[in-house]
């Protein structure tokens, strides 16, 4: 791993300050060019200072670009990561106001009933998890950022976390159980998108087990009681006032007030 120094300090600083009083950073204020190491370094400086200084857990992780169609739009041919905190769970009603920049996506989320390593196939990552309808809310420390951002840029600002709706957990879900659901967002009633868990690495569970993979590259785990945002179904739709509900099949739905 690079180096982390005093700037990437200072960095970190800037993100955090943005976060805490929900004021956009300009594009120019964090570097473009930042390599993937160094950025995924500045999150890790962040979610530390959201622990020391806002009281802040790490509750999880988000999984992002896990289609061919979003990993073009940052130039990548991985997913990425990002932390996921204390403020990150929403029990289902959001303030529009309260956010910079936020989008709406159709995610599962895999919630750990034991701590997840990176030996583990994908079977004993099911038997370790229970998988819930989910709703990702994400939202940048930067106004305008979709898909305006540098690929460092969005690690940096904790892959662009902002918020988690979880539904009601199911247990013993088999791979095949989760191969091909097709899962649907409404908005106030109508449908405004749908697509298949394949849209995710071709299958969910497979983009938890590169999280787990990732992990171990920077000394991190999954531990039990955490939970994983594992990749949208569709592209990010832009939030606004109402109510949203995501509805997967087989699995149930969750719903989402904004206001």
């Amino acid at each position: 791993m690079e180096q982390f120094d005093l700037n990437d300090q200072r960095l970190a600083d800037a993100l955090f300050e943005a976060y805490i009083h929900r004021k956009p950073l300009s594009k120019d204020q964090i570097p473009a060019f930042l390599e993937k190491e160094k950025a995924y370094g500045i999150q890790h400086a962040l979610t530390a200072k959201k622990a020391a200084e806002a009281n802040e857990e790490l509750k999880g992780y988000k999984i992002s670009l896990t289609s061919k169609e979003t990993q073009e739009l940052f130039h990548s041919d991985t997913p990425l990561y990002g932390a996921l905190t204390t403020s990150a769970l929403s029990e289902g009603t959001i303030e529009l106001d309260g956010m910079c920049s936020p989008l709406i996506e159709l995610e599962l989320i895999f919630i750990v009933q034991e701590e997840l390593s990176a030996e583990d196939d994908v079977e004993t990552i099911l038997q370790k998890t229970l998988v819930a309808p989910g709703i990702e809310v994400p939202d940048s420390r930067f106004d305008d950022w979709f898909p305006k951002l540098s690929l460092g840029q969005v690690i940096a600002d904790s892959a662009v976390a902002g918020k988690i709706v979880v539904g009601e957990p199911k247990s013993g879900l088999r791979f095949e159980d989760l191969a091909d659901i097709q899962g649907r967002l409404t908005f106030n009633g109508e449908e405004i998108a749908a697509d298949s868990s394949k849209a995710v690495l071709e299958h969910p569970v497979y983009a938890v087990k590169w999280l787990t993979e990732e992990l171990a590259k920077h000394g991190l785990t999954v531990e039990k009681g955490m939970s994983i945002s594992s990749g949208t179904f569709i592209l990010p739709k832009k939030l606004e006032k109402g109510v949203y509900t995501a509805s997967y099949e087989g699995i149930g739905e969750v719903s989402l007030n904004v206001i």
